[in-house]
Formats: C-alpha cells, structure tokens, sequence
C-alpha cells in the first residue's frame, strides 16, 4: 500500500477526478475542503443560502451550504473528507494582500500567495496531522525527480490549460511533496472521462483567477474588504498633459483601457499608476511597451544563475513565455530583458522564467 495521500477537493471536476486517479494508482486518499468564507454558489437544484439586504451572502451562510453538498463530493470518490475551515486564515494573508497591493497601486495575484501559503502550507499541515504525506490537487502540471532527489517543476502536458505558472513560488520541500495527477492529460481528456465514470461538479463553476470576488465587481470588494475609499485625482498623458480626473486609482490596471473616459484621436491606455500623487498616467497603445523589467523576491527552484542566461519568461498567465535574457542582480532579483518588447508589464503580478518545460523560478514584477 502505498503512503496515505491527501487531495485538496474543491468540488469541481479537475480534483474529482485526480482523486479518482490517485485511488486507481492504489494510494490509500483522504481528501480536504477548506473553507475560505467566500465559496461560490451552489448548483441549481441544490440550497441557495439566503442573502443579507447589500446582496451579499454572509459567510456563515455560504459555509453552512457548503457544509450541506460536501457529502456530494466525498459519496463520488468513496473516500473519507475533512472539512477544514481556513476563513480567518485566507482573509488575512490572501485577501488582505489583494487589498494592499491595490492601495498601493500595484495588481496582486492571489493565486501565486494561495497556493504556498494556504494549499501547500495550512492544508498540507493538516494533512499530516492526518497522517497523509503527499498533497494533491487537479492542478495541470508535473513533478519530476532527478537522480539526485530533487524536485522540479514541469509544465502540464495541455499547454492551453498548463497551470505551473501559478505554483511558481511553491518551494523545493513544497514541490517534493506535491502530486499533480493531471499533469499528463488534456483538459478535454478529464472532461471526457469524468462524464463516462458518472463524475459531477458540486460547484457552479471552475476556480477563477480570483475565486473569492464573486457577483460584484472589484472596486465594489475592494471598498466592502479592504475599506479602500474612492480618492478622485488628475489623468495626464505621457508628456504631462491633463485630459480629466479618475474616480479611484484602484478601479485601474497597467494596460487598462476601459473605464478611462477620455476624448482621443485613438484609445487610451493605462500606462502608469503614481500612487504618490494619486495621478493616472495614460497613453496610446505603443506607449505600454517595455524592453524590460526588474523582478524581486524570486523563489528559485532550480539553482539561481551566476551568470545572465536565455530563458523564456511568462508575465502573466494568459500570455506566452516570451525569449527573453534573466540577468541576476542581488540576493533573490533579477533583470528580464525581453527579445522582443512587450506590452502591459504590470507591477505587482508574477514574472516566471522557463527553460523549455521546466520553471526555475518566479518572482514579482517591480
């Protein structure tokens, strides 16, 4: 028998079906819900927790429904499931850091904060307390192993749904606990095969990028959550002239193009958000790009360069890892010198740099 292993089930068809496979390759599986207090809504058919007069379902609610179809999930594996409640935890480190990089000016990714410190970090922390010593999820990507013992990191065989560039900043230790039993097939494989074994979704839909913004939109979460305040100010263009005033630099994004308002002979975009003097600066589309950007706080999976080196560097998830030249700097940052310009680099979000299939890092765009 192989060592207990435990599968983060959220519920949708990907993690049902790596909990199927994991049993079909004989490990003994206990899977785990954790509660972030801003689950999705139920599937019709089902209860429909009420909600309060702002229209917003309140937490204890929205868990109390969950609590009540979490049977669904574990009846289809046949496994027992544990349901973890980490709603204090996810609020504090990953919405709490959603909010404070848009104060700042800045575009989080919450997903690349999720996945170190809440799925591999407190949900594998209480897998073991279970006695389970791997982790689980239906993410698509790969783990490998080199003579040696280490870990690396592998895109998913689907290169439209590849999922490694979201588990960038999991660590070496992280890595060598983690299985990905969907790594080696196609999304429309899963899909196929889910509906022929009788697999079915107990959740409305599949995890978004932000998961937990849900019926309202991102100004209107970042004012309930973050108590973050409309602060009108000036709009220039790149030579310094005024064109109007926003509502909120918030409400913005490098490379945005709605929402600016502005009378041109061309689109606007978003070219720079000054937090300092609470100025949006905007230009026209060739103004965004960029020849480079420096990167920070990198986690490294494979050992960091001594030297410049080609890599490929995707700097956000629905982009194209691009050629590009890493150039190390200090401890943990680097330079990224693209081949070819690129357009909407945006402070805040995740720079990851490839070599073929492998990830050997990944840090935050300055």
């Amino acid at each position: 028998m192989k060592p207990l292993t435990a599968i983060a089930i959220s519920g949708g068809i990907d993690s049902l079906f790596a909990g199927y496979l994991l049993k079909q390759a004989g490990h003994d599986v206990i899977g785990i819900h954790f509660l972030n207090g801003y689950e999705d809504p139920v599937r019709p058919g089902t209860h429909r927790p009420e909600t309060t007069k702002s229209g917003q379902t309140d937490d204890r609610m929205r868990s109390q429904a969950l609590v009540e179809r979490i049977p669904l999930i574990a009846n289809q594996l046949d496994i027992p499931l544990e349901i973890l409640d980490l709603r204090n935890e996810f609020k504090e480190t990953v919405v709490t850091y959603f909010t404070r990089a848009y104060q700042a000016g800045r575009t989080p990714n919450p997903c690349m904060v999720c996945n170190p410190a809440i799925k591999f970090g407190s949900v594998f922390n209480f897998a073991k307390k279970m006695g389970a010593a791997y982790l689980a999820t239906g993410h698509y990507a790969r783990v490998s192993k080199d003579p040696r013992g280490q870990s690396h990191l592998l895109k998913g065989v689907d290169q439209a749904k590849d999922q490694s560039y979201f588990l960038a900043r999991l660590t070496r230790a992280q890595l060598a606990k983690a299985i990905f039993p969907l790594g080696e097939m196609t999304k429309k494989e899963v899909k196929q095969l889910a509906a022929q074994k009788g697999f079915f979704a107990v959740t409305e839909q599949e995890s978004q990028d932000v998961c937990f913004i849900r019926g309202c939109s991102y100004g209107e979460f970042l004012a309930r959550e973050g108590n973050v305040r409309s602060r009108p100010g000036p709009i220039e263009d790149v030579a310094g002239n005024h064109l109007g005033e926003h509502s909120g630099l918030h409400l913005f994004t490098i490379g945005q193009r709605r929402g600016i308002n502005c009378p041109a002979s061309e689109p606007y975009y978003v070219i720079r958000i000054e937090k300092k003097r609470n100025c949006l600066v905007v230009g026209f589309k060739q103004d965004l790009n960029r020849s480079a950007c420096r990167v920070s706080d990198i986690n490294w999976i494979h050992p960091p360069p001594q030297s410049a080196v080609p890599v490929h560097t995707r700097i956000r998830y629905r982009s194209k890892a691009v050629p590009s030249t890493l150039v190390p700097l200090e401890e943990n940052a680097a330079r990224v010198e693209f081949k070819h310009v690129q357009a909407a680099v945006t402070p805040g979000q995740a720079a990851v740099f490839y070599r073929q299939d492998e990830i050997l890092g990944g840090g935050w765009i300055e």
